[in-house]
């Protein structure tokens, strides 16, 4: 029988070198990064031969090669020129270590990088059965991320097939900054308005692009098919090969269908203003929570487009030509997302527990929130280092930072807050991102004041306005205390206004002293302290009191205890209502 298996095959009895052949043949689920069966074939022949064996799997589950080894090591294949050397090769070496030890060497570290295959993992095996797994991917700048080993019926198949995706992206974005230092050239394409696209040309070069061209097509709606039009797509593709561009970025969401249909025209990468605006959440994205978030918001919205990929993922509707391989491909791509945005969800809510903890401390102590929102770029971040002495990043970027950042302050009436910088809207902000990064977004929603920042430079200053308006409607924040504020007043030609706005300069520090006693006189319309006089008779009031602020005095007189404590002006109507007006040390419009 001729055989295929390569590598130490000398002294291997027909009969085992038939086994070791029929892996060729073996049929791995697409979405299973080791398969359990797999895993017990490879430990019986391996500890039969006393020899390592290695497999190499492609992403969709095919075995390429089977190679046998030594008691100690295996001779290991260079697949990287099936692709560009510099990118993963898009295949997975699985190898065994008879003596049990299932933790990779350094040996295996250093085959990882230099052959880039998309992932290096040792099984342990002994007496004819797999004992502990372990596995590494490459990370951006040759980073390896190495887990820990696990038992081999605990493979979490979902969270590594995942990993490899990131692994492949994240060398693919390494790969694309090292080409001799090069931006990838843009065209950008819209039917709305010339605005729109000068924002996206903002976008893209935020993003590292290089703007090549601009084109507008004045359309009352897209084409369900191709976005433009078909007319209009094979004129763009000449224009896209006259201008020498690698990438062109629509100015609207694309459905999977109508990307496809423009890339199988225009012959270069299309993506929609919905990708551009996640890769620079991507590339921003600083805290692990600002990552999952990202990656979560790229996964839903990547879900929603996986019909349309190609005729091999859009086998859905049933009937004659519909069902075959197609279809349960498209479910396991979607099975593996699913999993992954479960995952991405469970370890969010988490981290939601701790930030409510966080608030809850917070109010319990009733520390009055001040939340500083607006559009992108508006000057919020350059606001926040100018108000508290922070060193917040800056930078004139849209988007140059995401994380909720806040910093801890007094009013010259001693009354502490916390001022929060929020991440920046934008006008047709993905709803992915709303979704994703919900709880960040929810420290406007809950703020108890906020201050609207608007760019006085911009020349749509009106209208990014109105998008912060409608942002916050959605997220509910209407009913707070709004302090109107206007930036970069320096720079303004002619001077904006609004009506009761704040004119200031972050950059110079102009208005910052009027905005400051703002914030105060809002926040003493909000918390204010209160004094409440309890009588000795009814001494379980003062527990109640204790519980609704920061205590500033408390002393015993002759009639009771007089407390003054920061409360909110609800409460203290509250319980002005359960008590009665003698509950008040000091009665509004009393005299003595």
């Amino acid at each position: 029988m001729k055989h295929q298996v390569n590598g130490n095959t000398e002294g291997i009895r027909e009969g085992m070198l038939a086994r070791l052949d029929s892996l060729y043949s073996y049929e791995s689920e697409e979405d299973a990064f080791l398969p359990r069966e797999l895993m017990k074939l490879l430990a019986e022949c391996s500890c039969a031969l006393n020899r390592e064996i290695a497999v190499y799997l492609t992403r969709d589950g095919e075995i390429v090669n089977v190679a046998v080894g030594t008691d100690c090591d295996v001779e290991l294949t260079d697949y990287r020129l099936r692709r560009n050397t510099e990118r993963l090769s898009r295949v997975r070496c699985v190898h065994t270590h008879p003596d049990g030890d299932g933790r990779l060497s350094d040996v295996d570290l250093s085959a990882l990088k230099i052959f880039r295959y998309d992932a290096m993992t040792a099984v342990g095996v002994k007496d004819g059965e797999p004992t502990f797994v372990q596995t590494a991917f490459l990370g951006e700048g040759e980073e390896l991320i190495l887990p820990e080993p696990v038992r081999w019926y605990r493979v979490p198949d979902a969270e590594w097939m995942s990993q490899i995706e990131l692994s492949d992206s994240l060398v693919g974005r390494e790969e694309a900054q090292q080409l001799a230092g090069e931006k990838e050239k843009a065209v950008l394409m819209g039917i709305e308005s010339e605005e729109s696209l000068q924002e996206l040309r903002r976008l893209a070069e935020t993003a590292g692009a290089e703007v090549a061209g601009i084109f507008l097509q004045k359309r009352s709606k897209p084409d369900s098919a191709l976005y433009i039009g078909r007319g209009r797509a094979e004129e763009l593709a000449r224009d896209c090969q006259a201008l020498e561009a690698d990438v062109c970025i629509f100015d609207e969401e694309l459905t999977g269908m109508q990307a496809r249909n423009l890339e199988e025209i225009l012959r270069i990468k299309v993506i929609d203003r919905t990708t551009l605006i996640l890769d620079i959440f991507a590339q921003r994205a600083a805290s692990a929570e600002g990552k999952l978030q990202v990656e979560l918001a790229q996964l839903q919205y990547r879900s929603a487009r996986l019909i349309g990929m190609g005729t091999v993922l859009s086998r859905l509707a049933g009937g004659i030509g519909t069902r075959g391989p197609g279809e349960s491909r498209l479910e396991m791509s979607r099975r593996r997302i699913r999993e992954r945005m479960t995952e991405l969800s469970r370890r969010l809510e988490e981290l939601e527990k701790q930030r409510s903890i966080r608030r809850k401390s917070r109010e319990r102590n009733e520390v009055p929130t001040v939340a500083l929102v607006g559009y992108t770029n508006a000057g919020k971040s350059t606001l926040l280092n100018a108000l508290t002495g922070s060193d917040v990043y800056v930078q004139d970027q849209l988007f140059a930072t995401l994380d909720a950042v806040s910093r801890r302050m007094e009013t010259a009436e001693k009354t502490p807050y916390l001022l929060t910088d929020t991440v920046g809207f934008i006008r047709k902000l993905p709803h992915a991102l709303v979704s994703a990064f919900r709880s960040t977004l929810e420290e406007a929603a809950l703020a108890d004041v906020l201050v609207i920042v608007s760019d006085g430079s911009s020349p749509d200053m009106a209208a990014q306005h109105d998008t912060v308006e409608r942002v916050l409607e959605e997220l509910g924040a209407t009913e707070q205390k709004r302090i109107e504020v206007i930036n970069k007043c320096d720079a303004a030609d002619p001077m904006p206004a609004f009506p009761g706005a704040i004119l200031i300069s972050a950059k110079t520090g102009e208005g910052l002293d009027e905005l400051k006693h703002a914030i105060a006189a809002a926040l003493q319309e909000t918390y204010a302290p209160t004094a409440f006089l309890v009588p000795f008779s009814r001494y379980g009031i003062l527990s109640e009191i204790h519980g609704l602020g920061r205590v500033i005095n408390e002393e015993h007189t002759e009639t009771g205890t007089k407390i003054t404590a920061m409360v909110s002006r609800e409460d203290t109507e509250r319980m002005i209502r359960k008590y009665g007006n003698g509950i008040l040390a000091e009665v509004p419009g009393k005299k003595d």
